[in-house]
């Protein structure tokens, strides 16, 4: 099912769903080796760069399966013919970690910026704890564990 914004939903068969594989999230930022250095430093590993030599213009990371990419505003606009507002922040990164109060400590204590400290909430049937920073470029990034299952409620 696909739901549009007035509730309509509409079922899309298997012959026409996309197909899509390796998904990542890029992000199009004026520094590429400050961005990639704060990731690498959250333990994603550098898999892509180009140039090869000299300043990058896009760098891919990563964690588990996950991949960020993280783009020149230049390449984004020469390359791709992009128009990128750098002001909004539509995505955020999320990272499952054993300790996120340690983490965003951690985070905290060298320079990242608060969005909201650890809290513990439920989400469906789950205790979680989440905290929020902002990476170099202001993009929020949720720190969280999976406490527990909770208990139902009736």
């Amino acid at each position: 099912m696909v739901e549009f914004s007035q509730g309509e939903q509409i079922r899309m068969s298997e012959k026409n769903r996309y197909q899509f594989r390796s998904p990542s999230i890029n992000i199009i930022t004026r520094n590429v080796v400050r961005l990639a250095s704060f990731y690498e430093r959250l333990g994603f590993r550098e898999t892509f760069r180009t140039p090869l030599e000299g300043t990058p213009a896009h760098v891919e990371m990563t964690l588990d399966q996950f991949t960020i990419g993280v783009s020149s505003l230049e390449a984004a606009v020469s390359d791709h013919g992009l128009n990128p507002n750098l002001n909004g922040r539509p995505v955020i990164i999320t990272l499952m970690t054993d300790d996120p109060d340690r983490d965003y400590a951690r985070l905290i204590s060298e320079g990242a910026p608060s969005l909201s400290p650890p809290s513990t909430f439920h989400a469906n049937k789950y205790e979680l704890r989440s905290a929020y920073v902002a990476d170099p470029d202001g993009n929020p990034i949720n720190l969280y564990h999976q406490i527990s299952e909770a208990s139902k409620k009736s």
